[in-house]
Formats: C-alpha cells, structure tokens, sequence
C-alpha cells in the first residue's frame, strides 16, 4: 500500500533531503534519534513461530497513543499498519517523524476515529524500521545492528507482541480493532488467536491467507533487493550514505506500487506521455509514468530500510489464520462480533474475491462495503468521502 498519502503530480518533491542529497544507507529510526511522538514498551523476550532462533530477545515495541482511556476502558482503539507504515497513524512531519500520519484522512478531530472520543494506539511491528526491534536495531551480544541476523517474522509473532502491549497498557478489550492491507491481516489473527479481546473488526483491502499471485510479487520485490550488491548480504548498516541498497528497494517499491493502482488510472493519468520535454525514444528521456514510479522509489529510501521491507514482505508471505486451525473459515468461525469488510472493486492486489471469503467467514459481517474507485489499492486512500462514510457508521453502531 501507499502509506505515503496520494501524489497528484509525478514532479512532485521527495520529502525529507532534497533531490540531490545522497540517500541513506538506512533511513531506519536508530537509538540516540528524535522520539517524536514515540513510547516504548521493553516487551523482553519474543517467542518466534518458526524461526530457529526460537525467541527474539530484548524486544521492544514503539508506539503511539491519542486521546485518553476511560474509566470503563471501553474506548480502546487499535490501527494497526501496512508494510510501509509505522505508529504515527495520525498527525504532521515532524521532528523524529519523516512523514505525516498515514491515515489523516480517517483519524483525528471529526473523525470517525477521534481523539476525543477515543484511545487509539498504532505500534510498529516487529520487524519494522521506526522504533520497534528490527533489522536496524543492536543485536544485545555485540551492540551491531542486527542485519543478516535478524530472524524470520510471521505475522503471528507481530500480534502476540501487539497483545503484549495491550496487557502493559491494561486494556482487556479493544473496542474497534482495523487496518488495511497487513494490518488488516494482523487484525484477522486477533480475532483468530484472542477472539474475546476484540468488540469489532474492520480489515481494508486485505486478506485471510496470501495467494500464491500475492506471493509472486513480492518474491519479486525481494529478489531485487537481494540482486543490488550494495545490499551485502543484509550487512550495509555501516555504508556511507548512497552507498546502501536503495536501488533494490527502489526497484521493490516500484514493483509493489504498481501492484497498488490499476491498470485503467495508471493508463488514464499518464498514457503514453514523456516527462517533461525529455524523449524516451532512445535519447534517455522517460515516459510520465517512470518518472512517477522513480519518484516513489526515491521517497520510500528515504524513510525506509530494505531489510525490513524484506522481512515484512516475508511475513506477508507467511499470512493465513487458517494455518493449523483447520483452514480460513474455520479460524475465523471463532469471532462472533460485528465486521466491516471493505473492499476495492478496482484491487488488482487484493482482490474483491479475497474480501468476499472474508464476510462469508465472518459471522458478524453482514456483506462487503465496496469503495467504487478506478484506483486500485490505493482507493481507501484516494477515496477518502467513501471510506469514511463507511467506517462512520459501523462506529457508531458499536
């Protein structure tokens, strides 16, 4: 998904250094940055579902917090992110966060989450770049980075780290528990794994168990982080800035974005126009599209780390509540409370047939709510009139 918000122009300025500054090795949060809005819960030793190492020590989870729990503790909002996201769900680029928050559109004041009527809580997983233990983080035996150490990460073990921070934080239940793409993944292994500890669901544009065309493309994705020799194996923490693997990770991303909008806008914006005055017929220039797929490339390196993006997309990979629980439907059999399913009609990613399975499983769903976009995955971002419509009146009807 495009956490980045919505580019209406192709030309339009990286955020953060400009252009023509060397990008980072690593754009990953380090230890002695500017928190921000950051806390940090010290969670201790993870268990891992299937990686050999077997636990992942020292883990710690950053998060962020709005509004104020009531005395009930009954107001509880959990947002869980995609894969380029991260806690700050809501609010401005500030110091310590590279990029405003990724869902303005549906958190904040007259929102239909809203502060003022709500504790909301957004964690970056395990795994991630902007806080939480992750690939960036000292490995406790030596102070180094993790790197090619860091462990496989199912989404399992983000949710039993993200329940671990609701128990720190005293919450027995949350009362609207969403998310889109991956969050909306971990929000299913909630209701799967804690059932009772969720009064409502709603996942955007996900899935209960990746497809193998789903798994296809971030193979790709992976694969040319990999091939980029500045990459080392995963060992690159230490390389001066534009010396890092930010030519793989572009490539990813450009992979990943294109999977994000659909063939009908990407052909209706840009058509076969050229950038600019440049020419793409053999005299170097480039067709409007490269340009836009560039731009989103350069941005992403610059507040993002490609060993995450490796280890999240894994974990994507490793998606499905239907794994030892006697298949999808059956996992999610066990939630009984309220579900909105949204879907994309134009989701060449994830699919309407995906939310579809959803709302059969789900016995408090009562059919999906389909955001009508010719943009793709991206729509519940574009299309922020029908997604709030949407997630408005499921929350007052909680």
């Amino acid at each position: 998904m495009d956490d980045d918000g919505i580019e209406t122009d192709a030309l339009a300025a990286d955020q953060g250094p400009g252009p023509g500054a060397p990008i980072p090795a690593s754009a990953a949060w380090r230890e002695g940055d500017h928190p921000g809005r950051r806390l940090f819960f010290p969670l201790g030793d993870l268990d891992l579902e299937a990686d050999p190492l077997g636990t992942l020590p020292d883990t710690v989870l950053a998060y962020e917090t709005w509004g104020t729990l009531n005395q009930a503790k009954d107001n509880a909002v959990y947002i869980a992110h995609a894969l380029t996201g991260d806690s700050h769900v809501f609010g401005p680029a500030e110091p310590g966060h590279h990029t405003g928050g990724w869902w303005n559109a549906m958190v904040g004041p007259g929102k239909p989450i809203d502060p003022a009527k709500h504790f909301i809580v957004c964690a970056n997983v395990v795994g991630g770049c902007q806080g939480s233990t992750g690939p960036a983080s000292p490995h406790p035996e030596d102070g180094r980075p993790w790197g090619s150490r860091f462990p496989y990460v199912t989404m399992r073990d983000m949710a039993r780290a993200e329940i671990a921070l609701m128990d720190f934080l005293e919450i027995d239940r949350w009362r609207l528990m969403t998310g889109p793409s991956m969050g909306g993944m971990r929000a299913l292994e909630w209701v799967s794994m804690v059932p009772e500890r969720v009064g409502a669901i709603s996942p955007v544009g996900s899935t209960g168990a990746t497809t193998a065309d789903q798994i296809a493309w971030s193979t790709a994705q992976v694969a040319a982080i990999q091939a980029d020799p500045r990459y080392r194996d995963g060992d690159y923490y230490d390389a001066a800035d534009g010396d890092g693997p930010h030519v793989g990770m572009g490539i990813a991303r450009m992979i990943a974005h294109t999977t994000y909008r659909s063939a009908g806008e990407l052909n209706e914006r840009f058509d076969r126009s050229y950038q600019g005055d440049s020419d793409p017929l053999g005299k170097g220039g480039l067709f409007a599209v490269q340009s836009y797929l560039e731009h989103h490339a350069r941005k992403l390196a610059r507040r993002f780390d490609a060993n995450t993006y490796i280890r999240l997309a894994q974990a994507i990979q490793s998606h499905d509540v239907g794994r030892g629980r006697g298949g999808v439907e059956t996992a999610l059999a066990r939630y009984t409370g309220p579900a909105l399913v949204i879907a994309i009609d134009s989701d060449r990613l994830y699919p309407m047939q995906n939310s579809q399975r959803l709302d059969a499983a789900l016995s408090g769903s009562d059919g999906i709510k389909v955001v009508h976009s010719p943009v793709g995955h991206d729509g519940f971002l574009v299309e922020a009139a029908q997604m709030i419509a949407f997630m408005d009146e499921f929350e007052r009807s909680l």
